[in-house]
């Protein structure tokens, strides 16, 4: 058979490849020296141009237009032109590259020199960029553009804010961002605001595999009027404000990260000093999920509705020395769901808890649930199937705060089927039984049941261990007392079931 005709493509790879080699040659002789890295230079654009040549397909397939300079370079050899100048010159002819690597802007991975004008450098180009159509009305669709930190530490004297509000799909992930110590004491080192008439600034921008040293100096990260936002496996220190801001918006998720003030795992001689808070979610619809918060005066402040968390655990700062580990601070709209979370030391406190779950969770060391009377509302609450493990300190599972105004209107409340070790149960669901020779019987359920002079129903048996038949009624309910009486003396005994 015939050999098969030679396609055009190979014809001028073969041709370009001959030209280069003949130029290569003319280069390196003696009249034309060049330095080993312009040669190395040279050699690695004439092999792309090679692979790119000999494709077998009729597809042009560019490659990375950024070359990933080696770690171990140093900073003054890794950028030899303007930013403007070597981006524009690493991304000619391939319009379709869309990973902005901060080390050719300038930035210094080894955290050194100030890295803020280069990181804000390539993020500027990055959401400057190419879209591709709209995601929410407003909001330009990046396509999935990364910025790309190369895992090095650096930097920073002010807050890393997008130039422009109206974009989404978005990636800053892979490295370590340090506050400077001139850095504002109100800042964040990433601020994800912007001033816009936009209901959503910005949408679908994802955050992940950081590591944010505050340097204690404010706080790490900001998120304002923003849809479907991602902080993923995130390690965030050193924070004196805020750890994570998150202000209006929609639908921002929090997984897989470690949150704290001061670096510890438990037991540190400085933690009454501990102060700010390590996530404040004041919008709605967010979720927390597999977080560890372990410094901070309080863990999670909730001042929005219908958010939920799973498997958090905080040992932020012991509640005797003041600390919280969430603090719902939404007063007669909390719809907040606490399922499966592990508060270490540290409880839970609600103002005028409405709608609000909590379920399946572990208290340590004397941790409690706290419901705050501001308005003496408690409608539609949950507290279910959790354990609490004390340490004999007459300390009750869930306790009623009452200073501003006793709780005056109580709806649809259960707490029940909790278990306790070394602390006293309360519930709004009790039993008990007396037994006796009399006409009437007092069963007194004041030390388990959670609030004070409040029994919507009773049941109750009389079980006379005679043969007499007496009449006998259900007398009175005060104080979470309850009299049974009969028109005659019998011995007898009485059990009594009530609901709160």
């Amino acid at each position: 058979m015939g050999r098969a005709p030679i396609l055009p493509s190979k014809i001028i790879w073969l041709l370009s490849y001959v030209i280069t080699i003949h130029a290569f040659h003319d280069i390196l002789s003696p009249a034309h020296h060049i330095s080993a890295g312009h040669y190395r230079e040279n050699t690695r654009k004439m092999h792309l141009d090679k692979v790119t040549f000999s494709q077998h397909d009729s597809t042009f397939r560019p490659p990375s237009p950024i070359r990933r300079p080696s770690l171990a370079t140093p900073t003054t050899a890794l950028l030899k032109t303007t930013p403007s100048t070597s981006v524009s010159t690493v991304l000619s002819g391939v319009a379709g590259a869309r990973e902005y690597h901060v080390i050719t802007y300038g930035a210094d991975p080894t955290g050194k020199n100030d890295s803020t004008d280069a990181i804000l450098g390539a993020i500027a180009d990055a959401v400057q960029g190419p879209g591709h159509g709209e995601l929410m009305k407003g909001i330009l669709n990046l396509g999935g553009v990364r910025i790309n930190l190369d895992g090095g530490i650096y930097k920073i004297s002010r807050p890393l804010r997008l130039p422009v509000a109206g974009r989404g799909n978005l990636v800053i992930h892979g490295g370590t961002l340090k506050a400077s110590d001139d850095f504002p004491k109100d800042g964040y080192l990433i601020d994800l605001s912007a001033s816009s008439k936009l209901e959503y600034i910005y949408e679908f921008v994802t955050l992940r595999d950081l590591l944010l040293d505050s340097n204690y100096r404010g706080g790490a990260i900001q998120v304002v009027d923003s849809l479907r936002t991602s902080i993923d496996n995130c390690y965030i220190t050193h924070f004196t404000t805020t750890g994570i801001n998150v202000q209006g918006g929609h639908e921002t998720y929090i997984r897989n990260c470690y949150l704290g003030q001061h670096i510890t795992a438990g037991a540190d001689p400085g933690e009454r000093d501990f102060s700010g808070t390590a996530i404040i979610l004041n919008g709605n619809d967010n979720a927390v999920t597999d977080v560890v918060i372990f410094s901070a005066a309080t863990g999670i402040v909730i001042e929005g509705q219908a958010n939920t968390l799973s498997g958090v655990h905080c040992y932020n700062k012991a509640t005797g020395f003041g600390g919280v580990g969430v603090y719902l601070k939404v007063p007669g709209l909390t719809q907040t769901r606490i399922v499966n979370c592990y508060l270490d030391y540290t409880g839970i406190v609600a103002e005028d808890p409405v709608q609000l779950h909590i379920s399946s969770s572990f208290f340590l060391g004397d941790a409690f649930i706290l419901l705050r009377s501001v308005n003496g509302i408690a409608n539609g609450i949950n507290i279910v199937d959790n354990m609490f493990s004390g340490s004999d300190k007459d300390i009750d599972i869930v306790q009623l705060d009452e200073k501003s105004c006793k709780f005056k209107n109580v709806k649809q409340v259960i707490v029940d089927r909790n278990n306790a070790k070394g602390m006293n149960m309360k519930s709004t669901i009790a039993r008990g039984t007396v037994e006796g020779n009399n006409s009437s019987w007092m069963v007194d359920l004041s030390r388990d049941l959670l609030f004070p002079n409040l029994i919507r129903s009773v049941q109750y048996s009389l079980q006379p261990t005679g043969d007499q038949f007496p009449n006998h009624a259900l007398r009175s309910v005060t104080d979470n007392r309850v009299v049974i009486t009969t028109d005659v003396v019998v011995p007898a005994s009485v059990t009594v079931t009530v609901d709160q």
